[in-house]
This record gives structure tokens, C-alpha cells and sequence, in this order.
């Protein structure tokens, strides 16, 4: 359960299976492990405890540092940034300017009053949008994040391809996904092997620069937190709206079943990338 958003037509496709996604609504329930876009206008009261959705802040603080200087100069950009807590903290850290778009509204408005809490207002910018629109008129980021909202951009290679015309020379992207082991068996609708990732990165004119591996013990601490709340809250939801049930019922089901995948079977990750020279 690792999230954290995006109008027209995007096809998804892997092993000959392919998801044509037409709507910002389809493009952010699968963003966060649904398969029925209904389920849109319910995830702000499905997800109201959570603030992190998506990358771990730490684990961003990590790499950031790590890899680059003069931080309060950077700019960085969050595409599908939930309620803004990566930004928030980065913002908080570095005094550096951050810029977050994500679809969902009432997301929006919690980054907004989350920044006036953390007194960095003035560093941040959150903005209601299809990030898969917006990119197109977004440039000279030194830093562009993806924090686990799959592949709304396509592959790696289309992905990295769209969001390097956004960065400044020697930009870097950050991206939190999962990929599977090269030798195993198990296999991900929208999750592929690293050697293929690999190839797809390179074959962008990108390269891997460095990666934190999310530990399992953590992982399934979190996810239960997660859980734990989302499972509460569409819990409520049924009682409200009983006409509703399966509805609420098959995204508890979903997020049991890709709990179990990301434990057991997915590596991951949060990936730094940047162009080669």
C-alpha cells in the first residue's frame, strides 16, 4: 500500500495486456490500488488520517541531500503529490522552493494548510491539476518526484523521456515504485523486473544513480497502519451508504491483496535518476 496523481486516453500495456485509462478520476483510484473509478469521490474521507501517501519524506530528505548542493536554491517538483507531506518537509529542511500538483481537491486544500502549519508557505506552491496535462508546460526543475502513484506516465522509458524535457541540465528524478526479481516467478500487472526497468531507463538517455530499498519490517509496519485506517473508514462508509457496500468492500479486499504482494514478492524502492553526461 504505498501511494501518494494525473485528460485524455493513456494505454497502460504489459504482456499483450493492455488498461486504457481516460479519466483523471480511473487514473487516481489505480493510482491508489482500485480498480473501480466510483471509489474517486470517497478516498478523502477513506484516506483522512493519513498525510504521508505516498514517498517516504525521509527517505527524499535522504537522497536530496545526499546528492545535491546549494539546497535552498533548488526547485522541486511533486507530480501526484497527495497532501504535500514530502514538499512540506523538504520545504521545512532546505528553505528550497517546491511545487506540487495532484487531482484530487480536498488533497490540495490539506498541502495548503499543512504548509501555513509548518510555517513554509511562502516555499510552496500546490496546484489542483492532470499532472499528465500539466507536464507539458512545466520546466527548469533541478528536482522532479513520483512517489509511488504507479505508471500514469507509462513505462520508465515514456515516463522518463516526458519528465526529462521538465528538468534543468543535471536535473535529477526521484521515483518510488517496485519492481520484481529477475529469477522469480511472480509477476505484477504494472510492476516490471529490474533488468527491464533497467533497459527502459537507459534506453531514455537516464541512469541509476543510486536506490534505498525499503525494508520489510518497515513496510509491513506501515502498511498495517494503513490499513488499519483505510479499513476503519470504508467500514463507515458502508454503514452510510449500504447501496454502496461492494464497493468499499473490493477496495478493503484490493489493498489486502497488494499488502500481501509488496511483503512477500515486490522489492521496493525509491530510485534517483539522472541524465548521463
Amino acid at each position: 500500500m504505498r501511494w501518494g496523481i494525473f485528460s485524455d486516453s493513456v494505454v497502460m500495456c504489459k504482456n499483450q495486456e493492455c488498461k486504457l485509462i481516460s479519466s483523471v478520476e480511473e487514473s487516481v483510484v489505480m493510482a491508489m490500488d482500485g480498480t473501480d473509478s466510483n471509489l474517486f469521490p470517497y478516498l478523502p474521507y477513506i484516506l483522512q488520517d493519513l498525510w504521508e501517501l505516498g514517498a517516504s519524506p525521509e527517505v527524499v530528505l535522504k537522497l536530496v541531500k545526499k546528492h545535491t548542493t546549494d539546497h535552498a536554491d533548488l526547485k522541486v517538483l511533486d507530480l501526484g503529490c497527495g497532501k504535500g507531506a514530502v514538499l512540506i518537509k523538504l520545504a521545512k529542511e532546505f528553505d528550497c522552493h517546491c511545487h506540487g500538483i495532484d487531482a484530487v481537491e480536498e488533497f490540495i486544500d490539506e498541502a495548503n494548510n499543512k504548509a501555513k502549519e509548518f510555517n513554509i508557505e511562502e516555499y510552496c506552491c500546490f496546484e489542483c491539476d492532470d499532472i499528465r496535462v500539466r507536464i507539458s508546460d512545466l520546466r527548469d526543475y533541478d528536482i522532479i518526484i513520483l512517489g509511488a502513484i504507479g505508471p500514469v506516465l507509462g513505462d520508465y522509458y515514456s515516463t522518463l523521456t516526458k519528465l526529462s524535457k521538465c528538468l534543468k541540465e543535471g536535473g535529477l528524478i526521484i521515483i518510488d515504485d517496485g519492481y520484481s526479481d529477475d529469477g522469480g516467478a511472480y509477476s505484477h500487472p504494472f510492476m516490471e523486473k529490474k533488468s527491464v526497468l533497467l533497459k527502459q531507463i537507459s534506453d531514455a538517455g537516464m541512469r541509476l544513480i543510486d536506490e534505498i530499498i525499503i525494508n520489510k519490517d518497515e513496510m509491513k509496519e506501515s502498511n498495517e497502519y494503513m490499513y488499519r485506517n483505510l479499513k476503519k473508514r470504508c467500514q463507515e462508509l458502508i454503514e452510510i451508504h449500504p447501496d454502496k457496500r461492494n464497493l468499499f468492500v473490493d477496495y478493503i479486499r484490493k489493498q489486502e491483496e497488494e499488502n500481501e504482494a509488496l511483503e512477500m514478492n515486490i522489492i521496493c524502492s525509491t530510485m534517483l535518476f539522472g541524465q548521463y553526461r
